[in-house]
């Protein structure tokens, strides 16, 4: 069976445009990637838990913020080493600098035998979509158009491709 993950994309209205917060993961391996590097905060999950409380739970996690409200179901996605991502948007806005992710261990420099702390998630942005699509993970890049039409089905006629 394949991995899952669940994750959320917060997005908020600006005077001309939508934003959506994405993280940008951390330790060594990511430190000098940007462009098609960044995600949505996710993480997997078992046969034991729903995708939402997943994506809630991973969120606080990666982020300490607390998310508050009705999550929009952006769907499934597979990704291409096969792991089925369900992701869910929120409309919130959130201090990026406050982002307060919980650590991870792993040998660094590889066979030092030298265990390092990292940060899951080393920072988060604010993005309009053109900057968000080449910023996301390309396996990513269609939960935008899915909040996007979302957004504009519920007649918020200012989401705007800037």
């Amino acid at each position: 069976m394949a991995k899952r993950s669940a994750g959320i994309l917060p997005y908020r209205r600006s005077t001309n445009e939508l934003q959506v917060l994405l993280v940008h993961p951390g330790g060594p391996f990511w430190q000098n990637r940007d462009l098609g590097a960044w995600s949505i905060a996710k993480g997997e999950y078992g046969d034991d838990e729903q995708p939402e409380a997943a994506a809630r739970r991973e969120f606080v996690e990666e982020t300490g913020w607390e998310l508050k409200g009705a999550l929009l179901p952006l769907g499934e996605l597979r990704q291409r080493g096969g792991k089925l991502i369900t992701a869910f948007g929120v409309e919130g806005d959130f201090d990026a600098g406050s982002l307060r992710s919980n650590m991870f261990e792993m040998e660094w420099p590889p066979r030092s035998r030298r265990m390092q702390f990292f940060p899951e998630i080393d920072r988060a942005g604010w993005f309009g979509l053109d900057m968000a699509r080449e910023k996301l993970l390309v396996g990513q890049r269609p939960f935008l158009d899915r909040l996007v039409g979302i957004c504009l089905k519920a007649g918020a006629s200012s989401v705007q491709n800037n």
